[in-house]
């Protein structure tokens, strides 16, 4: 793909967020958010009220929502080359049952890093010295699948709530798409402009020969795994799965699947300590 032509592999955050709602029940929401709920349900679920279900039914479904939701775990993967050349992909994750703990570690690993592009507060596309050791200050990349649509605007609503600085490369508040060049979603690249092409991961990723992440859970089930089951350890490793395939889609659109087989596949283990937030 010629838009991807000015993408430095080793400059992209490949991220996928898992959410649940954010109580375990229709019943455990605050008194005060109930009504809310309601009206927010009487016009965005009007068609499922009128086939019979509840507005504490549709609750499931509130992890889907910023307002009534909770992000419980980020992935990142990243490439690189070690000092031997070989390229690596290492895949860190925040997961957590305090959201604010999560975010506050994503956005720190984020640091004051640039986006690329030049309408966003800090933004840049220029790369001054190749050579050099510390590329902080180099234009950065987002990439996730369907992330313009759900996870770039879900951190950065959720970052708002937890009182939890924005950091440049999630500050897009007010700012048109074209203005985001940074903001790489695999699921608009494969609409080629057509507002029809809405695809799945799994079969996104079945197109192009790449085993499914889905071989565990899927995205219906995480409220389920986090509230009921309570094993965010499994919530991690769906996560995980989800930010390899991202990255390996993007290589097929690069033009760059060959790199694969020979990728050092590095996945750093959960939970990890407080200090080491770098990816």
């Amino acid at each position: 793909m010629n838009i991807l032509r000015h993408v430095d592999l080793t400059r992209v955050f490949f991220v996928d967020i898992e959410t649940v709602p954010g109580h375990a029940t229709h019943a455990e929401l605050p008194e005060a958010m109930q009504p809310l709920w309601q009206k927010f349900c009487d016009k965005r679920h009007a068609r499922e009220l009128a086939d019979g279900l509840s507005h504490a039914d549709l609750f499931a479904h509130g992890g889907l929502y910023a307002e009534f939701g909770k992000i419980v775990c980020i992935s990142v993967g990243m490439f690189r080359y070690l000092k031997d050349e070989t390229l690596e992909f290492r895949v860190k994750s925040f997961a957590d049952d305090d959201e604010c703990e999560v975010l506050r570690g994503f956005a720190d690993m984020l640091g004051a890093r640039r986006p690329y592009g030049s309408r966003l507060y800090g933004a840049t596309t220029s790369i001054k010295d190749r050579d050099k050791v510390d590329h902080r200050n180099d234009p950065f990349f987002l990439c996730a699948h369907n992330g313009r649509e759900f996870d770039y605007g879900y951190l950065g609503r959720r970052m708002l709530i937890c009182g939890q600085a924005i950091p440049p490369m999630l500050d897009m508040a007010g700012h048109k798409s074209w203005d985001l060049p940074h903001l790489i979603d695999t699921m608009e690249l494969w609409k080629f402009g057509d507002n029809k092409g809405t695809i799945s991961l799994p079969l996104l990723a079945g197109v192009f020969g790449i085993p499914s992440p889905k071989d565990d859970i899927d995205g219906a089930q995480v409220a389920q795994v986090y509230w009921q089951d309570k094993n965010l350890k499994r919530i991690v490793q769906y996560c995980e799965k989800d930010v390899i395939t991202t990255a390996r889609i993007f290589l097929h659109y690069a033009g760059q699947k060959e790199l694969w087989p020979a990728v050092q596949l590095t996945q750093v283990s959960w939970p990890t300590t407080p200090k080491n937030i770098n990816i």
